[in-house]
């Protein structure tokens, strides 16, 4: 351990020494110190001469067109997403294991749809959707590496590389690999993602096109979590299972995957470009396509009705669904100055989900496949209205087995004064469940179930946020859900294999539930204090729908420059709570989480020292995670059956490159 710290002690110095290097030789000329040295001072490289770019000029675009531009800083808050899903985790419990699970400790609902999604959410905290790729207008090539260590064998390293062809035509090219073996038997992960992405613009602007393709893939050994005898041997800390690979699994030969592809195209042609600076009278034709395919997969070498009930197969089980969704919309949108921006939507998507087979039982017929064909009908409106900056959206589905299904989005955004912006929000929808609570088919007889009838899910979120230089920032929000879609175990009929067997269900009572979370730092001098708060109250419909009543994070560090200002370096501790909550349990046939009543999740604290620093366009974080279990011990779960992360030391990276 000494040796570890010494190492990265003598790391860190030889890279601020390096770095000091570089900024003397850069910024040395004109002193008076060198006014005896002229040819010296005066002799530069080629390179030094040519103007770099502004990195202003580096630009970061979203698909709502949300322009950022390289942002090479370093913060508290990038050291918060510095990890495999290079998002904020905040509200995410996470499993042993890199790339496995995250339990929810609390919910969003901004991104609502009228129809519905494909299931196996639990792999889906790491696939990134339409929103989560951006688009690049670089003047130079610029290429950014991330690397963090793992639990075990292996490492996660990211990749991204953008340039321009042309000043209007911009190239990305990205892949994200990850591996990590884990500490404990047949958890491992892998993933792969590969992202390609085109920004291109006429020279007269009135044409545009952003598109990308995505391949990802995901990939985890299932070992179902501890046996009865290991998970109290945990709790009690055994000695005998302190060696994590000695414990007793509950599976040896699960596997689940999920495989993703989609290829999307989003371009717009201004008719009538406008007739000033404002583009008053502009009329825009906007075409998107989406194309997505997406695959789960469960296969298990042999069965073991004792945990999941009755098979039709007693070896090499195989449950593999497939999903297409081709989605093309047409907006046709009008500008005027004084009303804004109003747009026409219409939208078709073709859905193509389901099986090889189809199941025949006594009681049932599961066909093999769900296939139509939905037409929607919308609009879209923006406008500047005193002080506020308005948006609307909303979509009705005609046709189609979905038909009736709706999607409505609202937001105002105001700023109060210069240093404080209000936004509301209001999204409201009616869809059917996900397709796995509709249709699902597995060589386990318990997993095959058929619910046309289910009634759509209504939901309607209320969101509020002020944000604030002097307060921070602070978000409210309540959320109404009726006929609210969920998995559940439920205990078998006397006799059964297994003790408690899953099922689809849809709440006959109401869910309501609040959330306020606030966030604020505090400086004093060199020392820091980062805080994110969040209380949750479910008023009703807690039995379906369990949260943490508080989850809280804490950062207390320091922070400074050395070495004449070439590094910059952040230092503390950071504090994780949540209060205990009947969590959901982790089903690893349906990749899914699933109410239960035998094992409530206790809440526990973790305490973690990290070291950040920057070096030029390089960031680096060492991280010693949830340290205080040297001392004493880990008997703490991500979920039920699902140990939480011992003690480890971590490294990161992530480093810009401007040609």
């Amino acid at each position: 351990m000494k040796s570890l710290q010494l190492l990265f002690f003598v790391f860190l110095i030889s890279l601020g020494s390096y770095a000091q290097g570089l900024r003397t030789i850069d910024g040395g000329q004109g002193g008076q110190g060198n006014q005896d040295q002229a040819p010296r001072e005066t002799t530069r490289s080629v390179k030094d001469d040519r103007e770099k770019p502004h990195i202003s000029k580096y630009k970061i675009i979203s698909i709502s067109n949300d322009t950022t531009y390289v942002d090479t800083t370093l913060s508290i808050r990038k050291d918060y997403i510095n990890d495999f899903i290079r998002k904020d985790d905040f509200e995410l419990l996470p499993f042993a294991n890199v790339a496995r699970p995250f339990n929810p400790l609390g919910y969003s609902f901004n991104d609502l749809s009228a129809l519905p999604r494909f299931g196996a959410r639990a792999m889906h905290h790491n696939f990134m959707e339409v929103e989560d790729i951006f688009y690049y207008e670089v003047p130079t090539p610029l290429t950014e590496l991330f690397f963090k260590t793992v639990m075990q064998q292996g490492q996660v390293a990211d990749a991204n590389f953008a340039s321009n062809l042309k000043p209007n035509l911009n190239i990305s090219i990205a892949y994200k690999g990850m591996r990590s073996l884990g500490n404990y038997r047949r958890e491992r992960s892998d993933s792969g993602d590969l992202r390609l992405g085109l920004n291109y613009r006429t020279t007269n602007n009135r044409y545009f096109v952003r598109s990308h393709f995505t391949a990802q893939s995901l990939t985890n050994h299932e070992n179902g979590g501890l046996t009865d005898l290991s998970n109290r041997q945990f709790i009690d800390q055994i000695e005998e299972i302190q060696n994590r690979a000695s414990a007793e699994v509950r599976l040896s030969n699960a596997e689940s995957k999920l495989d993703t592809k989609r290829f999307y195209l989003n371009q717009h042609y201004d008719i009538r470009p406008g007739n000033d600076s404002t583009q008053n009278g502009q009329i825009r034709m906007n075409h998107i396509m989406n194309f997505t395919d997406k695959e789960h997969r469960f296969t298990q070498g042999s069965s073991t009705p004792q945990f999941f009930g009755a098979t039709f197969e007693n070896s090499n089980l195989i449950d593999e669904v497939e999903y297409q969704n081709v989605a093309n919309s047409i907006i046709l949108s009008y500008y005027q100055k004084y009303l804004g921006k109003i747009g026409f939507v219409a939208k078709h998507n073709n859905i193509n989900y389901g099986y090889n087979s189809i199941v025949v039982s006594e009681d049932q017929v599961i066909p093999n496949r769900l296939k139509t064909d939905i037409l929607s009908l919308g609009g879209t409106y923006q406008n500047s209205y005193k002080g506020f900056q308005l948006e609307g959206e909303a979509l009705y589905n005609l046709t189609g087995d979905y038909s009736g299904g709706y999607e409505i989005h609202g937001k105002a955004t105001t700023k109060l004064s210069d240093s404080l912006q209000f936004s509301a929000r209001l999204d409201l929808s009616s869809a059917a469940p996900n397709f796995n609570w509709i249709m699902n088919q597995s060589d386990y007889e318990n997993y095959n179930w058929y619910n046309p009838d289910f009634n759509n899910v209504n939901t309607q979120h209320l969101e509020g946020e002020l944000n604030s230089e002097l307060l921070g920032k602070l978000t409210a929000s309540l959320t109404q859900i009726d006929n609210h879609a969920y998995f559940a175990y439920q205990r078998a009929p006397e006799g059964a294999q297994a003790d408690s067997l899953i099922a689809p269900l849809q709440a006959d009572q109401q869910v309501r539930y609040l959330k306020i979370k606030a966030e604020k730092d505090f400086k004093r001098g060199h020392f820091n204090l980062a805080n994110t708060v969040m209380y949750q109250n479910v008023f009703d419909g807690e039995s379906v729908f369990p949260v943490p009543e508080f989850v809280t994070r804490n950062s207390l560090f320091y922070d400074g420059e050395l070495f004449n200002k070439a590094l910059y370096l952040q230092t503390g501790f950071t504090f994780n709570y949540f209060t205990g909550f009947m969590s959901k349990a982790y089903d690893p046939i349906l990749s899914e989480f699933a109410v239960q009543d035998f094992q409530a999740l206790d809440g526990f604290y973790t305490l973690d020292f990290f070291v950040n620093a920057k070096v030029r366009e390089a960031r680096i974080f060492f991280k010693v995670e949830n340290f205080t279990t040297l001392i004493e011990g880990n008997s703490n779960f991500a979920a039920p059956r699902q140990p939480f992360r011992d003690f480890i030391i971590r490294f990161g990276l992530v480093w810009n490159f401007f040609l």
